[in-house]
């Protein structure tokens, strides 16, 4: 499969918790050998971009930070170009907060004191509490735009998984009646620009490999590129038959990319 850019899922695609993936290493250094462009995304915005970067080096793939896209790196983009001015309500963890704080944005109750709010942006947070939504609730019926860093049901660990940004909301449109207005992670165009804005390369000459289907699958069908479905992670053969959505390629391993 020649392709002069790779685009990697992480959770369930490189590593799984803190140990790489069987041929992943040996893969991803392949690729590089033959001068192909490697680069890693994820949906996960609980670490940051520098995080990231650093694990992927402990486990024996040095990466540089400009290497990674993440849903937090591109929610501060969309909020700067499309909500600079306004003032956010977060649920989230510190790392999406502080990507946010360090594109200078204005957050809900960020030293002083105000709870108002334009936006409620909602992410992976295993700090929720009731209090927090009932803040989100009460913004969003009172008329706050509703944006989430990305859809995930659940994040995948070595002992099952983790509750994830779309069961929150899910909550918040169960109680409010009110649907999302953007996910800007995967499958999203936003994501998508992000991606081809650091490649500077067309999309038929990148793959993206990822362990979801509704996710790493179909934001390759949408941006026109290649897409590889590894079977190390959330989805198997079985889910693949039933649905509608079809990679290009389904690999048992990472080294079958080679």
């Amino acid at each position: 499969m020649p392709f002069n850019a790779y685009i990697f899922d992480l959770d369930g695609t490189v590593y799984l918790g803190d140990a790489l993936l069987p041929t992943a290493r040996e893969t991803v250094l392949e690729l590089r050998s033959r001068r192909a462009r490697t680069v890693f995304l994820s949906n996960n915005p609980a670490h940051t971009r520098f995080d990231y970067a650093q694990k992927l080096t402990r486990l024996g793939l040095p990466t540089p930070p400009h290497d990674i896209i993440n849903s937090s790196m591109v929610m501060a983009d969309f909020l700067k170009r499309n909500h600079a001015l306004a003032r956010h309500y977060i649920i989230g963890e510190r790392p999406l907060i502080n990507e946010l704080r360090e594109a200078n944005l204005i957050l809900a109750d960020d030293g002083d004191g105000v709870w108002s709010a334009d936006s409620v942006i909602v992410s992976f947070d295993r700090t929720f509490t009731y209090h927090k939504l009932q803040r989100a609730f009460d913004l969003i019926r009172n008329g706050a735009h509703f944006f989430a860093t990305n859809a995930d049901v659940y994040c995948p660990t070595p002992h099952g998984g983790e509750p994830d940004a779309g069961s929150l909301i899910a909550a918040l449109e169960a109680c409010t009646g009110k649907k999302c207005e953007a996910v800007v992670g995967k499958p999203s165009r936003y994501m998508i620009e992000a991606i081809l804005n650091i490649l500077n390369l067309p999309p038929e000459q990148c793959i993206i490999i990822g362990d979801r289907l509704e996710t790493d699958v179909q934001m390759g069908i949408n941006a026109g590129m290649a897409t590889a479905l590894t079977l190390t992670g959330a989805t198997n053969r079985e889910a693949v038959e039933k649905s509608h959505i079809k990679p290009n390629f389904i690999l048992d391993k990472l080294c079958d990319l080679l």
